[in-house]
């Protein structure tokens, strides 16, 4: 994904309709100009993007005007005030956390955490005929181990690729976030022990075996009420801030531009 330069998006904009926010037109230029800060794989989603932001900006802005906002100077702090003032967000009650963590005790564990060892058979992600190879090597490697011909650690230090092979294969303590996805992903689901199937990653192929694993606890709800009454309170307030704008559009008139959003950079 890259930005788009502003010269680049000033040449197909004819293909694109005016965006009018009541009366007012959201320049081309402005548009064109603002698209840089919206990368995007394609250029009508990057003008989209652009257009939809400059015309939410607009839209508060005019809201800011009936709400005789003017006197303040900066732009971004009338907005804010007009957010203020329109916005009636209610905090989140005790019941309403209670209930998300008791909806949600996935969310609420500590981290799972793991010893694991492993043999990197390498092959780089573009190159078939050596994955392939090290796939076959890595059954046979396997098949040695399950039947109890060789020894984890001697494998290691043979045939892994992976410094650890210098310490029988071990990668030490491991948790989420702590290495590759697709590693982690099927690793941080094994039992203890060998696991009888290889693993892809874009390093190759991996033997794995669990030597501990210490599952995660749920956490008190004491412990996680902040984080909860946070995101409750964020979720309530994108889904309001929605809500006005869809009735605020209504009311002015916006053409050109979709303000469908999931969510918006205003809300930061």
């Amino acid at each position: 994904m890259q930005l788009i330069p502003v010269g680049d998006a000033e040449k197909p904009r004819n293909q694109f309709p005016p965006v009018y926010v009541g009366e007012t037109l959201i320049g081309e230029d402005d548009i064109a100009r603002e698209m840089q800060h919206h990368p995007a794989e394609e250029l009508a989603e990057a003008w989209h993007e652009a257009a939809r932001s400059l015309a939410i900006r607009e839209l508060l802005l005019q809201q800011a005007s009936r709400l005789n906002l003017d006197s303040i100077d900066d732009e971004e702090d009338r907005i804010a005030r007009v957010l203020e003032l329109e916005l009636n967000v209610p905090d989140p009650s005790e019941q309403d956390c209670e209930r998300f963590y008791n909806a949600n005790p996935a969310r609420f564990r500590s981290p799972t955490l793991m010893a694991v060892s492993h043999i990197l058979l390498a092959a780089a992600p573009d190159d078939v005929q050596e994955r392939i190879r090290q796939e076959e090597a890595g059954h046979q490697l396997l098949s040695s181990l399950i039947d109890g011909r060789s020894q984890f650690a001697e494998l290691a230090k043979q045939y892994s690729a992976c410094e650890s092979r210098h310490q029988g294969g071990s990668l030490g303590q491991i948790s989420k976030g702590q290495t590759v996805e697709e590693f982690e992903r099927p690793v941080l689901s094994l039992n203890e022990g060998l696991h009888p199937e290889l693993i892809e990653s874009r390093y190759g192929w991996h033997i794995v075996r669990v030597d501990q694993r210490i599952n995660g606890e749920l956490l008190p709800y004491e412990h996680v009420k902040p984080q909860i009454r946070q995101y409750l309170s964020e979720s309530v307030t994108r889904r309001a801030f929605r809500q006005y704008l869809q009735v605020l559009a209504a009311e002015t008139g916006v053409e050109g531009v979709d303000l469908e959003l999931p969510d918006s950079p205003l809300m930061q």
